[in-house]
């Protein structure tokens, strides 16, 4: 031990003394007078090694990625990789190299041992194919296969096509994490029909007792109007409608898509911007009737002066 000539912690906040001592051995400080323990070692969480680029950092590191649900095993299991050197830098004899190809090709089976297992990397890889196609966040890739997985082990997948499952669960992973994408977009990159798609997720829905959120109009404005190319004022005045229009209760039953194709439409003819119901209901992926009715209602309803420029309010 070390009595410490300049302490950081002068005076014992136990007994007062002054008798402070550091032990080398184990890193602590304690007070030489009652024994009180003032300070645990510190661990350092740093590696041990030094890296001054990000490609030097990534050769040197050896950790792998998050645990992720998407990943049929999870990303836990250890893959043996093809080794044509060893650890010298020589060529390794042939025999030893089909010996390490034998244990790779039976290192792959014993991942997917299990019917289960190889339900999930159908299932998985079918989820990667739609994501990619759609460009989904990680994080609802993340929740998708996490419904998946529930519904596996309920037993919801037996006797049914595992796409149709996965588009099912995909669609709602969209529901609940509130992403504006229609049921359509996804029937259109996979190879099932949007009826059995639907029929599927309505099955999650009651035998996993999921809590779909309300789909909020606002939400798709911005998804719409970058199609259609408006401006950012445009878009404030759309989601001041349809915020208008829920404050009226206006909304219920209605498709949030239409609403919100709709709310821009109306805004864009505020905002002088010369765009068509076509283009608007090509952009949201409804009809020109669907638009026509929802415009007209909101119309019917609310106050167009009010959302006008303040130049524009009280002009004849």
């Amino acid at each position: 031990m070390e009595i410490l000539d300049e302490p950081s912690i002068s005076v014992c906040l136990e007994c007062g003394g002054r008798n402070i001592i550091q032990d080398l051995e184990s890193g602590e400080v304690v007070c030489g007078g009652c024994g009180l323990v003032i300070a645990e070692p510190t661990v350092n969480t740093e590696p041990e090694w030094r890296a001054f680029t990000k490609s030097e950092y990534e050769t040197r590191s050896r950790v792998g990625l998050p645990p992720s649900f998407s990943i049929h095993d999870k990303g836990l299991s250890t893959m043996i990789g093809p080794v044509y050197k060893d650890a010298g830098g020589k060529m390794i004899p042939q025999e030893t190299k089909l010996r390490i190809l034998r244990l790779r090709r039976w290192q792959t089976r014993c991942i997917v041992n299990s019917s289960e297992d190889r339900n999930l990397a159908q299932a998985m890889s079918e989820l990667d194919r739609l994501t990619d196609r759609l460009h989904v966040p990680r994080a609802v890739k993340e929740q998708a296969a996490v419904i998946y997985r529930r519904a596996l082990k309920e037993g919801l997948v037996r006797g049914r096509s595992i796409l149709t499952m996965v588009a099912a669960s995909l669609y709602a992973a969209l529901r609940v994490t509130r992403t504006p994408m229609t049921l359509s977009e996804i029937a259109r990159v996979s190879t099932i029909d949007e009826k059995d798609i639907s029929r599927s997720y309505r099955i999650l829905i009651r035998e996993l007792n999921l809590h779909m959120p309300v789909q909020r109009a606002q939400l798709n404005v911005p998804r719409i109007a970058s199609k259609v190319e408006v401006g950012e004022e445009t878009q404030r005045r759309a989601i001041e409608i349809l915020g208008e229009a829920d404050r009226l209760k206006i909304t219920i039953g209605k498709d949030p898509m239409g609403l919100a194709a709709s709310a821009l439409y109306m805004a864009c003819i505020i905002n002088e911007e010369n765009r068509t119901q076509k283009m608007m209901a090509e952009a949201a992926d409804v009809t020109e009737v669907t638009i026509r009715n929802r415009y007209t209602e909101l119309k019917r309803v609310l106050d167009l002066d009010r959302f006008k420029p303040e130049d524009e309010r009280h002009s004849p």
